[in-house]
């Protein structure tokens, strides 16, 4: 029998990564997604599309407010996304959303009797989001074996899974590219224009952008916007 794996699907480039990375292990993957109030549904979409390719045993899309708490570009109406790069933790940072992602997954990693999630954050080329450090997954992993039935009863431990957190943006495209990756039904900008184009200027955009250009390949997505 296959180990199960939660994989956290946000539908971007890093997390159709990590999904094709969990599958060439052996994993029986269930995908995680969330509807936390973002500006947009592309994103959602992309991780359908992708669950759906990928062929997952399910996938689950959580509903939740984080727009109503705001402190984010990405929930909060009233701050703009930035085009230029910010010094220090950005305004796109959302505050405890991978917390609040991590602890949905390790609920329902009990309920499937796993012990295995992968998440894509990354600690080189991001945005410095204080929720992608090594040092915040160590003590996640802690706190999840401690808080949990499993975790005091079984003899399998949880382990969260950042295969991406040392790679470079170019690292990751080239890795997804020999599992044969199609990083064109991925979705990563912040403020999309219309019909869910990326806009090619917010943080997201450059991230992907740089790498891409870095692994010496081409963007599959569209960017009207922009010259490429």
């Amino acid at each position: 029998m296959k180990k199960k794996a939660i994989i956290l699907l946000s539908g971007g480039l890093d997390s159709i990564t990590v999904l094709a990375l969990a599958k060439s292990q052996g994993y029986r993957c269930y995908a995680l997604s969330f509807d936390y109030g973002q500006r947009h549904n592309s994103e959602l979409v992309a991780a359908h599309n992708i669950a759906e390719v990928y062929n997952v045993v399910e996938h689950k899309v959580i509903d939740m407010g984080l727009g109503s708490i705001g402190g984010s570009a990405l929930t909060d109406n009233k701050i703009a996304v930035p085009d230029l790069p910010q010094e220090g933790i950005p305004v796109t940072y959302v505050p405890a959303r991978n917390t609040i992602f991590l602890s949905f997954a390790l609920g329902w990693a009990e309920v499937l009797h796993c012990t295995d999630i992968f998440i894509g954050v990354n600690a080189l080329d991001y945005s410095g989001y204080p929720d992608c450090r090594p040092k915040y997954i160590e003590a996640f992993q802690i706190m999840g074996r401690l808080a949990t039935k499993s975790g005091i009863e079984e003899k399998e431990q949880l382990q969260i899974h950042t295969p991406l957190i040392k790679m470079k943006k170019s690292e990751i495209i080239k890795t997804g590219i020999v599992l044969d990756v199609d990083y064109s039904i991925t979705h990563s900008c912040y403020d999309p224009i219309s019909k869910g184009q990326p806009c090619g200027r917010c943080d997201a955009c450059q991230l992907r952008l740089k790498g891409f250009a870095e692994a010496g390949t081409v963007d599959p997505l569209n960017y009207p916007e922009i010259q490429l």
